[in-house]
């Protein structure tokens, strides 16, 4: 896009963090190029859309119009009124078709100023109007053909990825028209600890691990946020496991909105077996007592609709492991769903206590162990790993001495950067939530390198321990010869 002389506003203060996509969105808005523009703004339900987009009209004097689950007229005569008050123009009677509409929302980038015009949660009105993103086509098509200047900046956004994602695929009437494309993502581990206000790195990753970096959330709990590490069994009970809280449901109205009406009880078992150590699409088919393609055709709804998350083996790629991508069904399937019909008979308080070694074991650990993941691609310095990471996943071997038994599993596995083959293996590591760790987890990471050798280089690779809880004096020793690398909350949540 073309520079703009048009004042560019600073963020409001209500706008936590998103520095990057109001950015984004006020250079595209207030480009002062005489054609219409259109913007995309996509992201899971909760994750502040709405909120963004208001703030961005309300800052530029913009029309935004929320669409409901409403029948075609409704939302016609809903955005003529709407309009009109915009305007303060009488209004002209209801039209009732789309081309009418379309026309009077492209008239407002007529007024000579950039003017961003919101369509939120687009995927509503297309369900009951499958015409409208052709009426939109042709209407771009109209304007860009008379040459006319005009300056509306349409931003259409919607929750429903996979809609989002037809609607302007490459066999779509939108698809080539973007000039903008902003996806809004949950706050990263880091955001959310400052978002909710939490000082103690472990206090804000036993919170990720429950409500994740949805920023809707905190509003659900009414800005409720533990007062220190000793509140946080105190604070789950008043909150998630609150029915009065509009969290207490969030796990099944997520369920609910984003699979379209599908199989939700497979979708809720299949979560239920994830969450509780099954991580292939076998192994889940097996546990659910499903056909394979049952239970592939019910993952593959959950990661299209960002609710799962798949990753080949670091050392097996043709090994692929699904996690849940939303921490609070991971929380709700691992440690709330087998206690939910004890809720209508016990005090939260009770449940809680039964629940919370489940908690301990089956969420809050592999939930460390990916916020290590994450800090290894996001924060780490180069000069940590000798190279800039470009992945970080898991990884596991059959170990030689039981062929029977377990895999050799390495937690935090990080390549570098190598186009289109797998990347130079910079670090092999262990992450341990509730563990205070040692040089027999060392020897553990020698071991594994030693079986990896013949078909990687490893020379270059440095071993790595992650705890929750510290390292003993004899591994921090090792650290200080620089036989590995250390990495526990404090470096998690401030260091490089």
């Amino acid at each position: 896009m073309s520079p703009s002389d048009v004042s560019r506003p600073a963020k409001p203060e209500m706008v936590f963090d998103r520095d990057a996509e109001w950015d984004a969105l006020v250079a595209f808005t207030c480009d002062d190029r005489p054609d219409a523009g259109l913007g995309v703004v996509s992201g899971r339900l909760r994750q502040g859309k709405t909120h963004l987009l208001k703030a961005l009209t309300a800052t530029l004097g913009g029309f935004r119009f929320g669409a409901q689950q409403a029948t075609r007229d409704e939302s016609l005569r809903r955005l003529d009124d709407e309009l009109a008050r915009y305007t303060g123009e009488a209004p002209p009677g209801h039209r009732p078709r789309w081309e009418g509409v379309v026309d009077a929302l492209f008239a407002l980038g007529e007024r000579g100023r950039p003017v961003p015009v919101v369509l939120d949660e687009f995927p509503d009105l297309v369900r009951q109007s499958p015409e409208l993103p052709s009426v939109l086509h042709n209407a771009y098509r109209r304007l860009r053909g008379t040459g006319r200047a005009n300056r509306t900046r349409l931003l259409l956004s919607g929750s429903s990825l996979p809609v989002m994602s037809r609607l302007f695929g490459a066999a779509a009437p939108l698809h080539g028209l973007a000039d903008l494309e902003i996806t809004l993502r949950p706050l990263d581990f880091r955001q959310a600890a400052r978002f909710w206000g939490i000082d103690d790195p472990r206090l804000a990753l036993l919170v990720h691990a429950v409500v994740g970096g949805t920023p809707a959330y905190r509003v659900y709990v009414a800005d409720d946020t533990p007062r220190g590490p000793d509140d946080f069994d105190s604070w789950v009970c008043r909150t998630v496991l609150n029915p009065r809280t509009p969290l207490f449901l969030e796990p099944h109205h997520l369920l609910q909105e984003d699979t379209d009406h599908w199989d939700r009880a497979l979708c809720h078992s299949a979560l239920t077996a994830i969450a509780t150590g099954c991580r292939t699409q076998g192994t889940i088919a097996e546990c659910l007592g499903t056909p394979l393609t049952d239970a592939s055709h019910c993952l593959m709804l959950l990661q299209a609709n960002g609710l799962l998350h798949g990753e080949p083996d670091a050392f097996r790629p043709n090994l692929v492991r699904l996690r849940i991508a939303e921490p609070l069904l991971a929380f709700e399937h691992a440690a709330i769903w087998p206690q939910r019909s004890a809720l209508e008979q016990l005090d939260a308080d009770e449940v809680w206590r039964r629940a919370r070694p489940v908690f301990d074991s089956a969420v809050a650990g592999p939930h460390f162990a990916q916020i290590c993941r994450d800090w290894v691609v996001d924060h780490a310095d180069e000069t940590v790993f000798g190279a800039h990471p470009a992945t970080a996943v898991h990884g596991s071997l059959p170990d030689p001495g039981h062929h029977a038994g377990p895999d050799l599993e390495a937690d935090v596995v990080v390549r570098g950067r190598a186009g289109a083959r797998s990347g130079a293996l910079l670090s092999v590591g262990l992450a341990r939530w509730d563990e205070v760790m040692d040089l027999h987890h060392l020897r553990d990471i020698r071991r594994l390198l030693t079986l990896l050798a013949p078909g990687e280089d490893v020379t270059r690779t440095r071993p790595a321990c992650y705890s929750g809880v510290g390292f003993t004096p004899a591994l921090r020793a090792a650290e200080a010869d620089g036989e590995v690398v250390l990495v526990g909350l404090d470096r998690l949540y401030g260091g490089e």
